[in-house]
């Protein structure tokens, strides 16, 4: 299996103490500068512009984070749900005019939903119900824009959850995001599969991977090679995809991504 290459989360002001490894390689960059309530509101125009200026000169692919806190996609409050539609429609305008062609957003499913889903007639087509009330002005709005939304797992137990939610809106702007940290942690939590078995279950839907490693028992954003994470099947499994989704390292300690990308080249599997 040939080594995939791969990329970083970075706000605007941490992009050019890695500009070079970035830049030269064309590698893939997820910009986290627009997920905070400031961001989209009195601040907006100010991250734009950063973000411009910090990009200048990238020919690699581009994403954003989505804002996320206090942002349910399943929100059974329907006064509150267009709000959460308007925040996630101002992202994708960030997006697009920074030249972003992904947003990742946060999944709805958990352990509860898989535990409860057959538990009450038209529990789970209510849930759906509600995000597509919340996310089809969305997805529409990302279709017309060119971006695709990519949905990254983070209390999902059972994967195929998500990736039958996707399947619903029957549009290609809208794909599947995988934090390999997250999925471990499911596993340990709630007896989720191993994050390979995500990677093949999202399979061709598979847009977008945030690498991380922890150990288990929180969600560490640690370097490759720091926690439990096995590796070499992750990057089997993502070797399989005909996707080729952004591979980006989403760690909490910048200065860690150097070590986090050596771990991974030193075993063949990123370059």
């Amino acid at each position: 299996m040939p080594p995939l290459k791969i990329g970083a989360c970075l706000t605007a002001g941490e992009i050019e103490t890695h500009r070079e490894w970035l830049f030269d390689a064309e590698r893939d960059i997820e910009l986290q500068d627009f997920g905070s309530y400031k961001a989209l509101t009195a601040e907006f125009e100010d991250r734009i512009s950063a973000a411009r200026a910090a990009l200048e000169g990238h020919t690699g692919r581009r994403g954003i984070h989505g804002p996320y806190e206090g942002l349910d996609m399943d929100n059974k409050d329907p006064e509150l749900r267009p709000l959460i539609t308007a925040r996630y429609l101002k992202a994708l305008e960030a997006a697009d005019r920074i030249g972003a062609r992904q947003m990742v957003l946060h999944s709805p499913y958990r352990r509860w939903y898989a535990m409860n889903r057959l538990a009450k007639p038209g529990y789970a087509e209510n849930l759906l119900e509600r995000v597509h009330a919340i996310m089809d002005p969305v997805v529409q709005a990302a279709e017309d824009k060119g971006i695709t939304l990519v949905i990254e797992n983070i209390l999902d137990v059972d994967p195929s959850h998500r990736r039958a939610m996707v399947d619903s809106f029957g549009s290609k702007a809208i794909a599947l995001s995988i934090d390999t940290g997250h999925a471990h942690l499911a596993r340990r939590m709630s007896g989720a599969p191993p994050v390979d078995y995500f990677v093949r279950d999202a399979g061709n839907q598979l847009e977008h991977v945030h690498l991380q490693d922890l150990d288990g028992h929180a969600d560490r954003h640690w370097a490759p090679g720091e926690g439990e994470i096995h590796w070499p099947e992750v990057f089997r499994a993502l070797g399989e995809c005909e996707s080729e989704p952004h591979l980006v390292l989403e760690l909490r300690n910048k200065a860690d991504i150097p070590k986090g990308f050596a771990y991974l080249s030193e075993l063949g599997l990123a370059c």
